[in-house]
């Protein structure tokens, strides 16, 4: 029999990700949990429709006696928790939601998961663990220079990394309180198919495709460390099944790039894929006020992901680009469907 994981955040952009790649694996069975807010889809998870190694929930996990009821019913040997508010600009204009989700969230479910740990025998105790996704904007912002790592101290800057920063805390605590054993990771920002069209990526793409101004943030100097989501949830895998309990990794490719930068690579993507008479995408790049308290710089040591699990991103990202641009060319409907959800 397949062991369960439970999944949370599922038919988001990563999660849903992380969830497809579970179930084609064959490994275990997913009982996926998402509320199917704004930016989570069941569109997202079309290829897995009456799969028997997929079961979905829709529930909140800050319904702390749900969340224990799907323990109980599906007895899994561990959970991957990715459910999160995660769009700063949205955080910064609405910051009470990404507390209610991302801290109380968090405590629902590291209450409901440790109720349910407690009453494990202490065989299938060794098996259990609590793995929680988190972000590098936990570390607030770089220099010129330099790299987080695991033992940078947080410092964040929005609301959106400071609810975050909270929700490691927790998870951190619950291992050390109550034994719950746990593994934590901090990513950098993340690619690739099915992302929701609010972030840099998928908008410039869209834009571009409209004709339509594609707007930029400052002078476009900040830098991000771009992560291509299969490649993240390579490594969550192998955080979950062979990290050491209470440790913290985090996941980047040194794939340090202006936003500026990332929006041009595009825009020559889409002179060659979908062109147009005379006419250059990077005309349309327009400079808009810059987001409040913009974190300039971030970068991610992944040398300990690295060495201690062997992990390493498997094509480079002008390969991982130029995909992810044909898959919204391939997809627009999608991007039709989820944009127009009430």
């Amino acid at each position: 029999m397949r062991q369960t994981l439970v999944v949370t955040g599922g038919a988001g952009f990563i999660g849903s990700a992380l969830v497809r790649k579970l179930v084609r694996a064959s490994r275990y069975h997913v009982v996926n949990i998402d509320m199917l807010t704004y930016a989570g889809s069941l569109e997202n998870l079309a290829e897995l429709e009456n799969n028997d190694h997929h079961t979905f929930v829709q529930a909140d996990v800050c319904d702390e006696q749900t969340m224990h009821m799907v323990f109980e019913k599906y007895a899994p040997i561990g959970v991957l928790h990715l459910a999160a508010e995660s769009h700063v600009d949205r955080s910064l204009s609405g910051p009470a939601e990404f507390l209610r989700t991302n801290i109380m969230g968090t405590f629902s479910l590291l209450q409901a998961a440790r109720r349910y740990y407690d009453s494990l025998s202490a065989e299938a105790k060794l098996k259990f663990r609590f793995h929680h996704i988190s972000t590098d904007e936990v570390y607030g912002t770089l220099g010129d220079h330099g790299a987080f790592s695991e033992t940078t101290p947080y410092a964040p800057n929005s609301p959106y990394s400071a609810s975050k920063a909270s929700s490691d805390h927790l998870v951190r605590a619950w291992h050390h309180s109550y034994g719950l054993p746990v593994v934590i990771t901090n990513c950098s920002n993340n690619y690739g198919p099915f992302q929701f069209p609010e972030k840099l990526i998928p908008v410039t793409i869209l834009k571009a495709l409209r004709g339509e101004k594609i707007p930029v943030y400052g002078n476009g100097r900040n830098v991000r460390d771009w992560l291509y989501v299969d490649d993240h949830c390579s490594a969550l895998m192998a955080v979950f099944e062979n990290g050491r309990l209470g440790e913290t990794y985090n996941v980047g490719c040194e794939n340090d790039l202006p936003n500026l930068e990332v929006v041009q690579k595009i825009c020559e993507i889409l002179d060659v894929l979908s062109p147009k008479a005379g006419f250059k995408h990077e005309s349309l790049i327009s400079f808009v006020t810059d987001r409040a308290g913009h974190d300039f710089r971030y970068a991610i040591d992944a040398s300990k992901i690295s060495t201690e699990l062997g992990w390493k991103p498997e094509a480079p990202f002008a390969d991982r680009l130029k995909e992810t641009v044909q898959w919204y060319l391939n997809n627009l409907s999608w991007c039709e469907k989820v944009t127009k959800k009430p």
